[in-house]
């Protein structure tokens, strides 16, 4: 197991700044803005042959009560209550509060081992900026700076001390990366916490609560998912603040580097053009997909019936995908879609032979050819697969320049059909030949062209016609008349 390292302090004072200086990444927003951070953010880091885990937390408020503060405070005790060691990162450049000492009387209880790291303590004298926070009682107070990396490795040496080097890990397996993605306010927290069965993230009835791209390591019958939770999407015309663009940019880049997306709509509202301009990013990023349609329960039949034909017009683009009608807060409907999840995931990631391909392609070019150009018809000849996550399918002939969209729907749809890639979207590729000296000037053109005397008409070099050569007579055979 890693030793987890878990980072705890007031708000603002450095903690994502140090998260991803441990972690090595840009995962965590970081804004001179208090109560950035809301859920428990883990990452993974190294130092030597020490691997460890490190635990991100929001602004702890321990004697708030209520609101979305209160709820901060709930994921950041719940972070220390499976922390191995727990860095307490003060400011040192606003000294020693009243929050502090409220932090610390806190953390004394816990029982865990508790270094105290002073922040922002570049360009001070190390024995002046620590002087103050001897008075918390957690020990010699360690003077850092998260910016700029000054003290962090002796930090984490003496984190890491009193666990012993690793012995040789096994490998336990790739996990499957799925985003969950949709509009503020659906329901994408809430479907997570039920999955993972404890409150892993805030799940609160305010739009925008998340901020953050979540990721959370998970198991399911067997198989292990990374869980990645994002902010909601709005429409452009409605984000105004820098937060909010942060926290879409990080949506995006989840969607772009999940392997599965999961759709989360709200049945209770219309399907509007905002959950149609995500579903289409997610086609145009090649990620497999599924949509859960939440808050299902309670609904009228008749109201089911209006939804399932309104999904059907308006989402008649990504007919790849599977529906799901489901409860995130009750629990319904979540087996059957984690198991469309796998199908996706498979049908993403399916090696396709030569082939088959080539085979699927001339029994759909029997069944219907692609129309004429002009005086000629395409030539579809062979297919291979050219990547996947998406699967990219290559389709050699001639004048494929011409197939019509039209047709290249028909020839997805027939690949689809036949290999059950149901789940993702498929590419197809047409690879056109090129006249080889279309580029050649057109002296060497004319060279490379068959000579005119090959075809019975002499010229010479100038290009003028050369004299016509004589034959020689045939005289006829004497018939016996004069």
């Amino acid at each position: 197991m890693k030793p987890s390292i878990v980072l705890v302090g007031r708000p603002n004072v450095g903690k994502s700044t140090l998260f991803n200086r441990l972690t090595r990444t840009r995962d965590a927003l970081v804004a001179d803005i208090p109560g950035l951070t809301r859920d428990r953010h883990y990452g993974h880091g190294r130092l030597g042959s020490k691997p460890y885990l490190v635990v991100d937390t929001g602004g702890f408020e321990p004697l708030v009560r209520d609101g979305i503060v209160h709820q901060m405070a709930r994921q950041t005790e719940q972070a220390i209550d499976e922390a191995d060691v727990i860095v307490f990162l003060v400011d040192g450049r606003s000294g020693i509060t009243a929050l502090d000492k409220e932090i610390a009387n806190r953390l004394r209880r816990c029982g865990r081992t508790i270094l105290v790291a002073v922040n922002k303590a570049e360009g001070m004298s190390p024995g002046v900026v620590a002087a103050d926070f001897h008075e918390l009682g957690l020990g010699e107070p360690i003077p850092i700076s998260a910016a700029h990396g000054e003290g962090v490795r002796s930090l984490v040496d003496m984190a890491l001390q009193p666990f012993p080097e690793p012995s040789l890990e096994e490998g336990a397996g790739d996990s499957i990366r799925v985003a969950i993605v949709g509009r503020p306010n659906v329901g994408k927290s809430t479907l997570i916490n039920t999955l993972v069965g404890e409150e892993r993230v805030i799940a609160f009835d305010q739009p925008g609560t998340t901020r953050d791209a979540i990721e959370i390591e998970f198991e399911r019958a067997g198989r292990r998912y990374s869980l990645i939770d994002t902010a909601g999407l709005r429409r452009r015309g409605k984000v105004f603040e820098t937060i909010e663009k942060f926290s879409v940019i990080k949506t995006l880049q989840a969607i772009e580097g999940a392997q599965v997306v999961v759709l989360v709509l709200d049945a209770r509202q219309d399907i509007s053009d905002q959950d149609a301009h995500i579903a289409a990013f997610i086609r145009e990023s090649g990620r497999a997909l599924v949509v859960a349609v939440n808050k299902w329960d309670g609904l009228t039949p008749y109201l089911r019936e209006q939804i399932k034909a309104a999904l059907e017009s308006q989402m008649s683009f990504i007919d790849f995908a599977r529906f799901h009608y489901v409860s995130a807060l009750r629990g319904h409907g979540l087996e059957t879609l984690f198991r469309s999840v796998d199908a996706a995931h498979q049908a993403a990631t399916v090696n396709l032979p030569t082939p088959q391909l080539t085979r699927v392609l001339i029994d759909a070019v029997a069944r219907q050819a692609p129309p004429r150009s002009g005086q000629f018809r395409p030539k579809l000849r062979y297919a291979h697969q050219g990547g996947r996550n998406p699967p990219l399918i290559v389709i050699h002939g001639n004048a494929l320049d011409k197939v019509p969209e039209s047709y290249r729907r028909y020839l997805e749809h027939a690949f689809r059909d036949v290999f059950k890639l149901q789940g993702t979207p498929l590419q197809i590729q047409f690879n056109v030949s090129s006249n080889p000296f279309a580029d050649k000037p057109a002296a060497e053109q004319d060279r490379r062209r068959p000579s005119s005397g090959a075809r019975g008409k002499a010229t010479d070099a100038s290009g003028v016609k050369a004299p016509a050569v004589a034959r020689p007579a045939i005289r006829r055979k004497a018939s016996g008349r004069s």
